[in-house]
């Protein structure tokens, strides 16, 4: 056993060479969606503080409605990017700028649509005049534009740009928010201008700290070559709202199926549990791009990336085992008593969520993504179904033990994948080293 030890810190360093692209890039990525969750919580702390609660929250509720019209927008052709770019080499910067046009006018179609709608449909809108209008409708094409070109950053390998993108938004409307709140304007308005102004100023500040880098992303509209991958773009678009459904809906079960007592402890403990998925999630991401650059490492490349992200889901699986009242606690003194001891194993669905987030990066280098989607939405029904069963049988800790059983189940059929998929490449591989081997001469006398 020491001597196996000893064998894995020997080989360490080469294996982290070896995949310095993966760790540089997924971990500038995880860098930067931390730092922004941090800082945005920050951000709603003060504005809660400062701001009456009927502004928090019918801001809130807009900057919501945003988010979701921007995903829409999306309509898959940012995940598009992400495997695409390095395949069209010359071809990149055409490809996300029709990527944009795309996502920013279908993102501005949609959010006129809900004003026009809100307006005739509710006598009590949250929107309260022309000039919230038009920010909303801004900020939802800017959030789908800046969305596709974060993706593009991503594809072409230069996460370390969309970490400083990523951070100089939170930073700046942090800054814009204390600054209205200060100033006494306190309004939806206030809010929203916060958001749109740091958009904005995040992508000039960025082009200013790369001497152009974030206009070289972008150039003339190809949309000859976006059409001719027009297959690709629904299938990842149904790969990721049927991987992403199930954990965006699960506070609102817990809301419906238990009381909003106890929602407001779990939901504390799910976003600690969702903020250290997003390290998983983000090697998981890094690792499309990279494979596509370079197929020849994806055996190595895969089971490095997945031996990380399983070994960083088990230690954060055992902290919030062993310390779920006290982070519970940090938050609200009441939690603890909410949610006794129900959620301590909640930690442990992330090693599944790490085994569904690499087979979904499996099934998009396999250009597989529609038939893949179909089993990742009967695993999301698994999800669901098991959930609300645990829940009606046994309340918040039958809830947790119906999510992380069926995440399990999931993992395994996922990990059973990997496994072939690697067997299957490392025998590729011995075949392609055996083509490429000269053959010996026969010496003739």
């Amino acid at each position: 056993m020491l001597a196996l030890a000893w064998t894995f810190i020997a080989r360490l360093p080469r294996t982290l060479r070896k995949s310095a692209i993966l760790f540089t890039n997924s971990g500038a990525l995880a860098i930067g969606t931390i730092a922004s969750a941090g800082l945005g919580f920050v951000y709603w702390w003060l504005a809660a503080r400062m701001f009456p609660p009927e502004v928090i929250g019918n801001a809130s509720g807009l900057l919501s409605v945003m988010g979701l019209i921007a995903l829409l927008g999306e309509a898959g052709v940012g995940t598009l990017l992400i495997g695409e770019i390095v395949r069209h080499p010359g071809q990149g910067a055409g490809l996300a700028a029709a990527a944009a046009c795309i996502a920013a006018t279908l993102a501005l179609g949609l959010a006129l649509l809900f004003v026009i709608a809100e307006g005739q449909l509710s006598s009590a809108s949250p929107i309260g005049g022309w000039s919230e209008a038009c920010l909303f409708v801004l900020g939802c094409s800017l959030t789908a534009l800046s969305f596709v070109l974060e993706q593009a950053l991503v594809g072409s390998l230069r996460s370390g740009a969309r970490m400083v993108r990523q951070v100089l938004f939170s930073t700046l409307k942090l800054m814009l928010i204390a600054a209205a709140a200060t100033a006494g304007l306190a309004s939806n308005a206030a809010i929203l201008l916060t958001w749109v102004v740091g958009l904005l100023a995040s992508w000039i500040g960025l082009d200013l700290l790369t001497r152009g880098g974030a206009r070289s992303l972008v150039g003339a509209p190809d949309f000859g070559l976006l059409h001719a991958l027009r297959g690709k773009v629904l299938g990842h678009y149904a790969l990721d709202v049927s991987v992403q459904a199930p954990a965006i809906i699960m506070p609102y079960l817990v809301l419906v199926l238990l009381s909003p007592t106890i929602n407001a402890a779990f939901a504390t403990l799910w976003m600690l549990v969702s903020m250290a998925a997003l390290i998983p999630a983000a090697l998981a991401t890094v690792l499309f791009p990279v494979v596509r650059a370079n197929s020849r490492q994806f055996g190595h490349d895969l089971l490095v990336s997945l031996t990380a992200s399983l070994l960083f889901s088990l230690v954060c699986a055992v902290v919030v085992f062993a310390y779920s009242r006290q982070l519970l606690a940090l938050f609200n003194p009441a939690y603890p008593e909410i949610a006794g001891s129900s959620m301590r194993l909640l930690g442990f669905s992330l090693l599944g969520l790490t085994l569904k987030f690499h087979g979904c990066t499996l099934a998009r280098l396999g250009d597989k993504m529609r038939k893949a989607s179909v089993w990742f939405a009967l695993g999301g029904l698994l999800d669901l179904g098991f959930a609300v069963a645990g829940a009606k049988l046994g309340g918040l800790q039958g809830l947790v033990l119906g999510w992380i059983l069926a995440v399990s189940i999931e993992g395994t059929c996922a990990a059973l994948v990997l496994a072939l998929a690697t067997k299957l490449d490392s025998a590729a591989g011995s075949v392609r080293e055996g083509m490429a081997r000269p053959k010996k001469t026969p010496i003739t006398v």
